[in-house]
C-alpha cells in the first residue's frame, strides 16, 4: 500500500511520517500493494485533524479525526477505518468490482458483525414543496440535523442538513 502524506498549516516531521506509516501501515492487512492511501494532516484553530481517504474502485473509504494532540488523532483515525472495514466486509467483498483491491486473508477472514445495521422504524409523510431556505427552517423546527423535502423549483426530491458552523448543505439528485 502506498502512503502519500501532505500537510496544511502544519510542518510534516519525520516523527509524524513515522507514526502515520507505523500505524496506518497496519492496514496493509486489508488492501493490496497497488492501492493509494491519500493522508492529510492540519491543525486548525489549535486542532490537530487527520483525514484518510482510500480510493477503491466503485467506491471510497474515508475518515477523518481530530483532537489536541495529532499521534491521538492517528491513533482514533486508525481504529476508525478498521472498524469500518468490520462492518463492511461482507458488502465490499460481495461486490466482486471491488474485491480486487483487498488482501485474500482479509476476504477470506470470517467476520461477526457486531454493528450490522438493522431499521428498526419506518416513517412515512407527505412531501410538501418548498424552497431550500423554507426546509431549513422546518428542519429547526422540528430539531432534526436533516430534513427531506421537494423542491419546489425544481420538482425533485433534496435534503437539507445541518453543517458545523451552523451552516446548512442541500443533497440534489444528479440526473
Amino acid at each position: 500500500m502506498r502512503i502519500t502524506i501532505s500537510g496544511k498549516n502544519i510542518e510534516i516531521t519525520s516523527g509524524l511520517k513515522d507514526a502515520v506509516n507505523e500505524k496506518l501501515g497496519k492496514l496493509e492487512k486489508y488492501f493490496t500493494q497497488e492501492t493509494e492511501m491519500i493522508v492529510t494532516l492540519s491543525v486548525e484553530k489549535g486542532r490537530q485533524k487527520i483525514e484518510v481517504t482510500i480510493p477503491v474502485r466503485g467506491s471510497v473509504i474515508r475518515a477523518e479525526q481530530e483532537s489536541d494532540d495529532m499521534y491521538i488523532s492517528i491513533d482514533l483515525v486508525q481504529e476508525i477505518i478498521e472498524r469500518q472495514m468490520r462492518k463492511y466486509k461482507t458488502k465490499l467483498v460481495n461486490r466482486y468490482r471491488n474485491s480486487g483491491h483487498f488482501q485474500q486473508s482479509y476476504i477470506d477472514m470470517e467476520v461477526t458483525d457486531p454493528d450490522e445495521i438493522k431499521i428498526v422504524r419506518t416513517k412515512r409523510f407527505a412531501i410538501k414543496p418548498m424552497d431550500p431556505e423554507e426546509a431549513c427552517v422546518q428542519m429547526e423546527l422540528s430539531g432534526h440535523t436533516f430534513f427531506v423535502f421537494r423542491n419546489s423549483e425544481t420538482d425533485e426530491v433534496n435534503v437539507v442538513y445541518k453543517r458545523k458552523g451552523d451552516t446548512y448543505g442541500l443533497i440534489e439528485p444528479e440526473c
